[in-house]
């Protein structure tokens, strides 16, 4: 029996079979590194179960611009635009990847976090920064912001500040810290009502603190992480000359218990 002019010789193979392979190699990193941003859109809004979007997502994973959004979750009609654009750079480093997020209305120095991937997990390290937010985009998050429509300017500061997610719990170390300053609300008349201190930092006791800064509203509370979600319990009060500015806004925010109002999450 004769061999086919058709067939070749294993040796005869090898070079159509490194071709074949050259290729698919040459386009998985093409698509790794040409990956279009919307994937990453897709990503983040699966993860944050879409209370997080980015819309109108231009350029690649790995440098991009666009515009992010706040929701109410699913079958909530609320929404809320950041100002502006947000601009990312994610760089692969050794084992890690340095991410640079600027948003040009809150971002003046940029945000940086070096994120370590492993088996079990993941681990963030944000950078020292501060960076100013309106709280008025938290209203797109739905109840109970839409019903207070929060008004002032958020400060947000990191210090040694590293989150890790290591098989499916969290922890983290350093402090975060949120002023909510000159806060104002439709449901009171009183402009502004005050400003505000929220702390998370790492320990064995209580993680989360609320805190008064100043102002005619009193709030403070304390939490801590437990069971995969917060506990937190706090009280909200008027000062004795404005009560009836802040009826309304007590009578929300927790149970009315007198003058107080009474805070509990989780």
């Amino acid at each position: 029996m004769t061999t086919s002019a058709f067939s070749a010789a294993p040796g005869h193979r090898a070079p159509w079979r490194w071709l074949v392979a050259g290729v698919l190699g040459g386009l998985c990193v093409a698509l790794l590194f040409f990956a279009p941003a919307r994937w990453l859109a897709a990503q983040l809004g699966q993860a944050s179960e879409g209370r997080l979007r980015l819309s109108d997502a231009q350029g690649t994973v790995w440098s991009g611009s666009g515009q992010l959004s706040l929701h109410g979750g699913q079958g909530s009609n609320d929404a809320s635009v950041l100002p502006g654009r947000v601009q990312w750079r994610l760089l692969p480093t050794l084992g890690a990847l340095d991410l640079e997020l600027r948003a040009d209305c809150c971002t003046p120095e940029g945000l940086n976090v070096h994120i370590v991937p492993s088996w079990s997990g993941v681990r963030l390290q944000v950078a020292d920064r501060q960076s100013h937010w309106s709280a008025q985009w938290l209203a797109g998050l739905g109840t109970p912001w839409n019903t207070i429509r929060p008004e002032g300017q958020l400060l947000l500061q990191s210090s040694g500040f590293v989150v890790q997610w290591v098989a499916g719990r969290i922890s983290w170390q350093g402090v975060l810290q949120i002023d909510a300053l000159d806060m104002a609300s439709r449901l009171s008349t009183l402009r502004p009502m005050g400003s505000y201190r929220l702390r998370l930092q790492d320990g064995p006791s209580s993680q989360l603190e609320l805190s008064t800064l100043q102002g005619g509203l009193h709030l403070q509370g304390s939490g801590q992480w437990t069971g995969g979600k917060w506990r937190f319990e706090g009280e909200a009060s008027a000062a004795p000359d404005r009560e009836e500015a802040l009826a309304n806004l007590l009578n929300i925010i927790g149970q009315r218990r007198g003058a107080r109002s009474i805070i509990k999450l989780g």
